[in-house]
């Protein structure tokens, strides 16, 4: 009954920041689990439908664009990662959150730097986190196209930046982020 917890979205200048919460099954292993930075997007699929239904347990929530700004993104890292070990049921003997902070919980957790390579319950987390998190950003560009959501999910790629300066920021825009923030001082 280890949880392993990950998070996806902290660098982004747009949308939420999720985190997923995952009890696995020794019983039922998934190969190829693995940091979902190091997988293809088909592969990162293909493992979070497996996950969902062989995990004896798993959540995944979110903090908001809002959230993040008033707690920073490490503080709203943190509640959507407690967020996502609270709503797990059975709820876990341990937590291993990938990282080196623990959000207050009070179940024994403990941060495992690069735990989403080298811990199978993390890198399942991993990929849950980021596959949820790249749904909402796709949903986000049928609402907000002009951004191309669809193509960096958010990042702040160079084409990101030039549709900032052409459009200005979105009510899904982080504007406490540096590139936000500065086009906004500069209009």
């Amino acid at each position: 009954m280890i949880c392993g917890v990950d998070e996806a979205g902290r660098g982004p200048l747009a949308g939420p920041v999720c985190a997923a919460a995952v009890i696995l099954d020794p019983a039922r292993p998934i190969d190829g689990l693995a940091d979902s930075k190091k997988l293809s997007a088909t592969k990162r699929e293909r493992l979070a439908l497996e996950i969902r239904a062989k995990a004896i347990a798993w959540a995944i929530a979110e903090a908001s664009v809002e959230e993040i700004e008033q707690f920073n993104i490490l503080g709203a890292t943190l509640l959507a990662m407690k967020r996502a070990v609270l709503a797990l049921s059975p709820q876990p003997l341990e937590v291993l959150i990938d990282g080196n902070r623990c959000p207050e919980l009070s179940l024994p957790a403990r941060a495992i730097v690069g735990g989403d390579a080298t811990v199978a319950e993390i890198s399942a987390a991993s990929i849950l986190a980021k596959t949820f998190r790249d749904a909402e950003m796709l949903k986000l560009h049928v609402q907000f196209p002009q951004y191309g959501f669809d193509r960096h999910m958010g990042y702040g790629t160079e084409m990101h930046l030039a549709a900032l300066r052409a459009h200005g920021p979105s009510l899904c825009h982080r504007r406490g982020f540096a590139p936000v923030r500065q086009l906004i001082e500069k209009t």
